[in-house]
């Protein structure tokens, strides 16, 4: 698999254990902020913004927050990649038990750290309506 893609997947699996299990031990959130470059930034879904110490402090903040949390990333596709990165967009739908889906498309930049490891430099993430089927 595409390492852009896998390091999606990787992360949010850190932030569903995260988000929805309050016994996940502290070491997981600094696993996950790990992966962002001190650059970070992101556009909310609902137009904020936020910068890497924005992110670190909601992160520290929201352990269990979300109980029972799934997450599913869906229709991953490579816009753009370089020798320094790669953009990339996907869907997340995320689920809490007895709630509705809330669905959301995301774009992503990501830039090569040292030792060629992938951080996340720029999200944005848009809600989206959800299909009815």
């Amino acid at each position: 698999m595409n390492r852009y893609f896998q390091e999606v997947l990787d992360a949010h699996e850190l932030i569903r254990r995260w988000l929805g299990d309050a016994s996940t031990p502290a070491e997981v959130c600094e696993s996950l902020l790990a992966r962002f470059s001190p650059a970070y930034t992101m556009v909310t879904p609902g137009g904020g913004q936020l910068d890497y110490t924005a992110l670190a402090s909601f992160f520290r903040t929201q352990r269990g927050v979300k109980a029972g949390l799934e997450i599913a990333i869906e229709n991953m596709q490579l816009i753009a990649e370089s020798p320094t990165g790669a953009t990339v967009t996907y869907q997340e739908r995320q689920q809490l038990p007895g709630q509705g889906a809330t669905l959301r498309f995301s774009t992503v930049v990501f830039e090569s750290g040292t030792e060629g490891r992938v951080l996340w430099r720029h999200l944005h993430e848009t809600a989206l309506p959800l299909s009815v089927s």
